[in-house]
């Protein structure tokens, strides 16, 4: 797999947290340690990324 595409595979699963994020948040219901994790994992997601594309 090549830098890009695998940056671009990141892209997208930082996306899909992000929407997963905004529909939790707007659930009157939402469990709040849910949204805390997939909100780590985007962070993490997003280091991932930042640092893959400096390099």
């Amino acid at each position: 797999m090549s830098l890009s595409s695998h940056l671009q595979e990141l892209r997208r699963k930082h996306q899909t947290l992000s929407d997963q994020v905004d529909r939790a948040q707007k659930q009157p219901s939402s469990d709040g340690l849910r949204i805390a994790e997939l909100k780590k994992r985007k962070l993490r997601l997003k280091e991932e990324i930042m640092r893959l594309s400096q390099d």
